[in-house]
Protein backbone atom coordinates (compact mmCIF):
# COMPACT_ATOMS: atom_id res chain seq x y z
CA UNK A 1 0.00 0.00 0.00
CA UNK A 2 1.40 3.15 -1.14
CA UNK A 3 0.13 5.44 1.76
CA UNK A 4 0.35 3.62 4.77
CA UNK A 5 4.12 3.85 5.44
CA UNK A 6 5.04 7.16 6.82
CA UNK A 7 8.03 8.80 5.77
CA UNK A 8 10.66 7.99 8.14
CA UNK A 9 13.50 9.38 10.04
CA UNK A 10 16.01 11.41 7.68
CA UNK A 11 19.41 11.68 7.09
CA UNK A 12 18.36 15.15 6.17
CA UNK A 13 18.86 17.22 9.59
CA UNK A 14 22.59 15.98 9.54
CA UNK A 15 23.26 17.79 6.31
CA UNK A 16 22.88 21.64 6.24
CA UNK A 17 23.23 22.23 2.90
CA UNK A 18 20.32 19.76 2.04
CA UNK A 19 17.96 21.08 4.14
CA UNK A 20 18.63 24.53 3.08
CA UNK A 21 16.70 23.97 -0.40
CA UNK A 22 13.80 23.32 1.54
CA UNK A 23 13.82 26.73 3.21
CA UNK A 24 14.45 28.65 0.00
CA UNK A 25 11.52 31.13 -1.28
CA UNK A 26 10.57 30.78 -4.93
CA UNK A 27 8.04 31.96 -7.63
CA UNK A 28 5.57 30.11 -5.97
CA UNK A 29 6.71 29.75 -2.64
CA UNK A 30 7.12 33.71 -2.18
CA UNK A 31 6.97 33.81 1.24
CA UNK A 32 9.23 36.96 0.67
CA UNK A 33 5.52 39.04 -0.30
CA UNK A 34 4.18 41.26 2.20
CA UNK A 35 0.87 39.43 2.51
CA UNK A 36 2.52 36.32 2.87
CA UNK A 37 4.96 37.73 5.54
CA UNK A 38 2.21 39.40 7.42
CA UNK A 39 -0.15 36.05 7.62
CA UNK A 40 3.03 34.19 9.66
CA UNK A 41 3.41 37.19 11.92
CA UNK A 42 -0.40 37.31 13.05
CA UNK A 43 -0.79 33.73 12.73
CA UNK A 44 2.64 33.01 15.29
CA UNK A 45 2.70 35.53 17.40
CA UNK A 46 4.31 34.81 20.85
CA UNK A 47 4.82 30.69 19.46
CA UNK A 48 8.93 30.16 19.45
CA UNK A 49 8.20 26.13 19.32
CA UNK A 50 8.72 24.36 15.78
CA UNK A 51 5.83 21.99 16.21
CA UNK A 52 3.74 24.22 17.59
CA UNK A 53 4.05 26.85 14.37
CA UNK A 54 3.44 24.08 11.88
CA UNK A 55 0.35 23.17 13.88
CA UNK A 56 -0.80 26.85 14.18
CA UNK A 57 0.23 27.05 10.33
CA UNK A 58 -1.44 24.13 9.65
CA UNK A 59 -4.85 25.20 10.96
CA UNK A 60 -4.86 28.53 9.89
CA UNK A 61 -4.59 27.71 6.35
CA UNK A 62 -6.89 24.80 6.64
CA UNK A 63 -9.66 27.01 8.30
CA UNK A 64 -8.95 30.54 7.05
CA UNK A 65 -8.14 29.62 3.14
CA UNK A 66 -11.69 28.21 1.65
CA UNK A 67 -11.66 24.85 -0.60
CA UNK A 68 -13.08 25.61 -3.53
CA UNK A 69 -12.07 23.39 -6.84
CA UNK A 70 -14.48 24.75 -9.01
CA UNK A 71 -11.62 27.51 -9.59
CA UNK A 72 -8.37 26.93 -10.87
CA UNK A 73 -6.33 28.85 -12.04
CA UNK A 74 -3.08 26.96 -13.67
CA UNK A 75 -0.63 30.08 -14.41
CA UNK A 76 2.10 30.95 -12.45
CA UNK A 77 0.71 33.58 -10.68
CA UNK A 78 -2.73 32.31 -10.03
CA UNK A 79 -0.08 29.05 -8.53
CA UNK A 80 1.23 31.66 -6.02
CA UNK A 81 1.17 31.41 -1.94
CA UNK A 82 0.61 35.48 -2.00
CA UNK A 83 -2.24 34.84 -4.61
CA UNK A 84 -4.29 32.61 -2.12
CA UNK A 85 -3.71 34.32 0.32
CA UNK A 86 -5.25 37.31 -1.58
CA UNK A 87 -8.23 35.06 -2.78
CA UNK A 88 -9.19 33.12 0.62
CA UNK A 89 -10.03 30.30 -1.29
CA UNK A 90 -8.32 27.67 -2.59
CA UNK A 91 -7.79 24.21 -3.72
CA UNK A 92 -5.76 21.24 -2.52
CA UNK A 93 -3.07 21.50 -4.78
CA UNK A 94 -2.83 25.55 -4.13
CA UNK A 95 -3.12 25.32 -0.34
CA UNK A 96 -0.74 22.76 -0.23
CA UNK A 97 1.76 25.70 -1.95
CA UNK A 98 0.65 27.77 0.58
CA UNK A 99 1.23 25.48 3.58
CA UNK A 100 4.34 24.97 2.47
CA UNK A 101 5.34 28.52 1.62
CA UNK A 102 4.59 29.83 5.12
CA UNK A 103 6.36 26.91 6.56
CA UNK A 104 9.42 27.55 4.92
CA UNK A 105 8.93 31.55 6.03
CA UNK A 106 8.51 30.30 9.73
CA UNK A 107 12.22 28.69 9.41
CA UNK A 108 10.12 25.02 8.78
CA UNK A 109 11.61 22.52 5.81
CA UNK A 110 9.24 21.66 4.04
CA UNK A 111 8.35 20.24 0.64
CA UNK A 112 5.10 19.56 -1.51
CA UNK A 113 4.54 15.85 -2.19
CA UNK A 114 1.01 14.91 -4.78
CA UNK A 115 -1.05 11.55 -5.11
CA UNK A 116 -3.71 10.49 -7.56
CA UNK A 117 -6.84 9.68 -5.20
CA UNK A 118 -10.29 8.37 -5.63
CA UNK A 119 -12.98 10.32 -4.47
CA UNK A 120 -15.70 7.82 -3.63
CA UNK A 121 -17.85 11.05 -2.71
CA UNK A 122 -17.21 13.11 -6.09
CA UNK A 123 -20.82 14.90 -7.25
CA UNK A 124 -22.32 13.01 -9.96
CA UNK A 125 -21.90 16.59 -12.25
CA UNK A 126 -18.46 16.74 -11.46
CA UNK A 127 -17.79 12.87 -12.27
CA UNK A 128 -20.08 12.73 -15.46
CA UNK A 129 -17.63 16.11 -17.00
CA UNK A 130 -14.44 14.32 -15.75
CA UNK A 131 -15.16 10.83 -16.82
CA UNK A 132 -13.90 9.37 -13.90
CA UNK A 133 -13.97 10.05 -9.76
CA UNK A 134 -10.37 9.85 -9.83
CA UNK A 135 -8.36 12.93 -9.49
CA UNK A 136 -4.90 13.34 -10.26
CA UNK A 137 -2.11 14.92 -8.55
CA UNK A 138 -3.52 16.15 -5.18
CA UNK A 139 -1.39 18.27 -3.78
CA UNK A 140 -0.11 17.86 0.35
CA UNK A 141 2.26 19.28 2.24
CA UNK A 142 5.57 17.67 4.31
CA UNK A 143 6.63 19.43 6.72
CA UNK A 144 10.24 18.31 8.54
CA UNK A 145 10.09 18.16 12.55
CA UNK A 146 11.72 16.13 14.99
CA UNK A 147 13.85 14.94 12.49
CA UNK A 148 11.37 13.44 10.14
CA UNK A 149 9.04 14.42 7.33
CA UNK A 150 5.42 14.56 8.64
CA UNK A 151 2.20 14.91 5.71
CA UNK A 152 0.05 17.75 6.47
CA UNK A 153 -3.10 18.22 4.10
CA UNK A 154 -4.81 21.03 4.87
CA UNK A 155 -7.35 21.06 1.52
CA UNK A 156 -10.88 20.61 3.06
CA UNK A 157 -11.91 23.53 5.79
CA UNK A 158 -13.73 22.85 8.47
CA UNK A 159 -17.08 24.34 7.56
CA UNK A 160 -17.01 22.03 4.27
CA UNK A 161 -16.54 18.90 6.41
CA UNK A 162 -19.04 19.96 9.17
CA UNK A 163 -21.69 20.53 6.00
CA UNK A 164 -20.91 17.66 3.88
CA UNK A 165 -20.15 15.17 6.89
CA UNK A 166 -16.47 14.40 6.28
CA UNK A 167 -13.84 14.49 9.22
CA UNK A 168 -11.57 17.12 8.82
CA UNK A 169 -8.04 16.49 8.71
CA UNK A 170 -6.37 17.05 12.20
CA UNK A 171 -2.51 17.76 12.94
CA UNK A 172 -0.38 17.38 15.74
CA UNK A 173 3.09 17.80 14.12
CA UNK A 174 3.71 13.99 14.45
CA UNK A 175 1.86 12.08 13.02
CA UNK A 176 0.87 12.10 9.07
CA UNK A 177 -2.12 14.37 8.84
CA UNK A 178 -4.03 12.69 5.69
CA UNK A 179 -7.48 12.47 4.00
CA UNK A 180 -9.86 9.39 5.49
CA UNK A 181 -10.78 6.68 3.76
CA UNK A 182 -14.91 6.71 5.25
CA UNK A 183 -16.79 10.12 6.34
CA UNK A 184 -18.54 10.37 9.31
CA UNK A 185 -21.41 8.19 7.98
CA UNK A 186 -19.16 5.37 7.34
CA UNK A 187 -19.22 5.63 3.56
CA UNK A 188 -16.06 5.34 0.96
CA UNK A 189 -14.06 8.30 0.65
CA UNK A 190 -11.11 8.94 -0.23
CA UNK A 191 -8.52 6.24 -1.60
CA UNK A 192 -5.06 6.96 -2.47
CA UNK A 193 -4.02 5.41 -5.42
CA UNK A 194 -0.59 6.39 -6.73
CA UNK A 195 2.13 8.62 -5.18
CA UNK A 196 3.85 11.13 -7.61
CA UNK A 197 6.61 11.78 -5.18
CA UNK A 198 7.43 14.61 -3.49
CA UNK A 199 9.15 18.35 -4.55
CA UNK A 200 11.75 20.78 -3.65
CA UNK A 201 8.82 23.40 -5.55
CA UNK A 202 5.28 23.09 -7.63
CA UNK A 203 5.83 21.30 -10.77
CA UNK A 204 3.25 23.30 -12.52
CA UNK A 205 4.45 22.38 -16.30
CA UNK A 206 4.46 18.48 -15.07
CA UNK A 207 1.35 19.08 -13.68
CA UNK A 208 -0.62 20.71 -16.75
CA UNK A 209 0.37 17.68 -19.24
CA UNK A 210 -0.38 15.04 -17.36
CA UNK A 211 -3.92 16.33 -16.78
CA UNK A 212 -3.79 17.65 -20.75
CA UNK A 213 -2.73 14.23 -21.28
CA UNK A 214 -5.63 11.86 -18.67
CA UNK A 215 -8.81 14.53 -18.56
CA UNK A 216 -8.01 15.86 -22.24
CA UNK A 217 -7.94 19.57 -23.90
CA UNK A 218 -11.91 19.48 -23.78
CA UNK A 219 -12.14 19.03 -20.07
CA UNK A 220 -9.01 20.64 -19.15
CA UNK A 221 -10.75 23.51 -21.00
CA UNK A 222 -13.71 23.89 -18.87
CA UNK A 223 -11.68 22.87 -15.74
CA UNK A 224 -9.86 25.86 -15.84
CA UNK A 225 -12.71 28.79 -17.35
CA UNK A 226 -15.05 30.07 -14.56
CA UNK A 227 -17.58 31.30 -17.47
CA UNK A 228 -18.10 27.92 -18.95
CA UNK A 229 -21.53 26.83 -19.42
CA UNK A 230 -20.68 23.13 -18.17
CA UNK A 231 -18.68 24.93 -15.31
CA UNK A 232 -21.47 26.88 -14.17
CA UNK A 233 -24.35 24.33 -14.53
CA UNK A 234 -21.38 22.08 -11.73
CA UNK A 235 -21.35 24.80 -9.21
CA UNK A 236 -25.38 24.88 -9.13
CA UNK A 237 -25.38 21.17 -8.89
CA UNK A 238 -23.33 21.14 -6.35
CA UNK A 239 -25.18 23.89 -4.72
CA UNK A 240 -28.15 22.09 -4.75
CA UNK A 241 -26.95 18.77 -4.09
CA UNK A 242 -23.29 18.64 -3.19
CA UNK A 243 -21.24 15.89 -2.58
CA UNK A 244 -17.45 16.65 -1.26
Amino acid sequence: MIWSDSVKKSNFGKNKKQMDKFLQTTSFLDYDHPIVRAFVQETLTGISDQKEKAIRLFYAVRDQIRYNPYHIDLTVEGMRASTTLQKKQGWCVSKAVLLTAVCRAAGIPARIGFADVRNHRTPEAVAKVLKTNVFLWHGFSLLFLNGKWIKATPAFDLSLCDKHQIYPVEFDGEHDAVFHAKDRMGRPHIEYLKNHGFFDDLPLKQIYKSYQIEYGEEVLEILLSDDHPVKKKIRQAEQENSEP
